[in-house]
This record gives structure tokens, C-alpha cells and sequence, in this order.
């Protein structure tokens, strides 16, 4: 499915420039359910969650599902942002790994999730995809533990 069939709220009607790099903002939910091809155009599957980091603001990975039927045998995968590019004339996303070095990525079990805020499992995860990581360490937290979210 697509971005533009995800579109309830008519963020994309006629505002899509066939000829550009993509709309430059978009709505996370209208990204779930995405499917997401590589470079040879085989199916990689589709995209089943966005992680945000609450610290910078910033899309750190996209959570995809490869492999299995109707959930059963499924594998998630944390992509990084960075690693996806946006194909705006097939209105899905492309990832340059080949299927079968897909098949031997870092990935989990829909029922236990990785720490991926964890600086080694992140490095793998970034070193596997061939993208950078980026520190959050400068940044102030948006949130307390104690008082839950902050409005700046």
C-alpha cells in the first residue's frame, strides 16, 4: 500500500510533483503499511512502525516485516531512516540491500523488540545498512521521567 491510498486527511491531493525528490514533509501514519522494495525491484516487505527519538525530534528507524505469511514467521528489522529513499513515481520506498543480505540482517521477533536506543545494537544496525549514527547527547531531553512531556 501507499502513501497516497494511506491518506485519509488529503495531505497529498495534487500536491505531488511527479518531477521532484518527494514531498518534503508527510504524515508518519500515511508512511505505515508502506511497502519497501531495493534497487532490483524485489518485494522487501513493508514498513510496520516509525521510531522517533524524543530527545533530537528526529526518525531514527523504520521498522519493517519480511518474510512470513499473515504475521506467522515474520521478521522485523530497524532500518535506519537514512537507509531509505523515497520512490515517488512507484509511491513506495526503496532500501539498497540485496534480498537475500536482507534475510541476514540484524532483526527480532515481533514479541521482543530490541533496545534501540542501546549505542552498541545501534552501531550494528548503522554498520550493517552502511548509514552513520547520530548522537543525541547534546540535545535536551523533551520529556522527564518524573512529569511526563515538556512543551518548549
Amino acid at each position: 500500500m501507499s502513501y497516497v491510498d494511506r491518506d485519509t486527511y488529503g495531505i497529498y491531493k495534487g500536491k505531488l510533483d511527479k518531477s521532484g525528490p518527494g514531498p518534503r514533509l508527510m504524515g508518519a501514519d500515511t508512511l505505515l503499511g508502506n511497502d519497501v522494495y531495493n534497487t532490483k525491484g524485489e518485494d522487501l516487505g513493508d514498513i510496520k512502525e516509525i521510531m522517533l527519538d524524543m530527545a533530537s525530534g528526529r526518525v531514527a528507524y523504520a521498522v519493517l516485516s519480511f518474510g512470513g505469511i499473515m504475521t506467522l514467521g515474520e521478521k522485523l528489522f530497524a532500518v535506519p531512516w537514512d537507509a531509505l529513499k523515497l520512490d515517488i513515481k512507484n509511491e513506495r520506498f526503496t532500501l539498497d540491500v540485496d534480498k537475500q543480505r536482507l534475510e541476514s540482517a540484524p532483526g527480532f521477533d515481533k514479541d521482543r523488540w530490541p533496545d534501540m536506543a542501546d549505542e552498541t545494537w545501534s552501531k550494528e544496525i548503522h554498520s550493517f545498512y552502511g548509514t552513520k549514527p547520530y548522537t543525541t547527547e547534546s540535545i535536551q531531553q523533551p520529556y522527564s521521567s518524573e512529569s511526563g512531556p515538556t512543551h518548549h
